[in-house]
């Protein structure tokens, strides 16, 4: 079966509840990415984004590694990855390393909140590319050691995963029918009841 960009998109389409902004129904990960360039205007709006989510204690200890396609920092990125990975995401004209600092810079201590606090720094980042058309594909599938020694990554920086930004493809082009079918496959997320609680095992009573 044949299906276009568009047709797909609004397979995707979720149904969340009356109120919710509709960039959250709409963000989903593609795998299939066309050669068009993301312009640097709309790549400095993504990281602005980024740049204001909050931290604890402001550290904001987020940094992004960005490879544009055709530098040495998009092969080393892709290079770094794993599986599947490797066979689609290079197509991606902006690949992205997202790390975290592991220690406060005010005293030295172990910043515990670097993982959560660059989490919601790349939530943010995907939501304004979402909002300004452009497709993210977030991916725990990397060799963390590899991209350590490619990239140069200091020793105080934890390599946490990387992100693929670009301008979503037919599925086709996909070229693998595991991926192929992986594009297809409908949303999917646990009910609401499940994830908000009021106590340990009690939903939280929502009306």
């Amino acid at each position: 079966m044949s299906v276009s960009v568009s047709e797909l998109n609004a397979m995707k389409h979720a149904h969340a509840a009356d109120g919710v902004l509709p960039v959250f129904q709409e963000r989903w990960s593609p795998r299939a990415f066309s050669p068009r360039e993301v312009s640097s205007q709309d790549l400095r709006r993504i990281f602005e984004a980024a740049r204001w989510a909050p931290s604890s204690n402001n550290a904001q200890p987020w940094r992004y590694i960005v490879g544009l396609r055709g530098t040495s920092t998009h092969e080393k990125i892709h290079e770094s990855l794993m599986g599947f990975n490797q066979a689609w995401a290079p197509k991606a004209p902006v690949l992205i390393l997202g790390l975290d600092k592991t220690k406060f810079d005010h005293n030295d201590s172990t910043n515990h909140f670097a993982l959560y606090d660059l989490g919601a720094a790349s939530a943010y980042l995907v939501l304004q590319a979402a909002a300004l058309g452009i497709a993210s594909h977030q991916m725990g599938g990397v060799d963390r050691e590899k991209a350590r020694t490619l990239l140069e990554i200091p020793a105080d920086y934890h390599v946490a995963a990387a992100i693929a930004l670009g301008y979503q493809d037919d599925p086709e082009t996909l070229g693998n029918e595991e991926l192929l079918k992986r594009e297809l496959a409908p949303r999917d997320r646990k009910p609401l009841n499940q994830i908000a609680l009021s106590a340990w095992g009690q939903p939280l009573d929502l009306g």
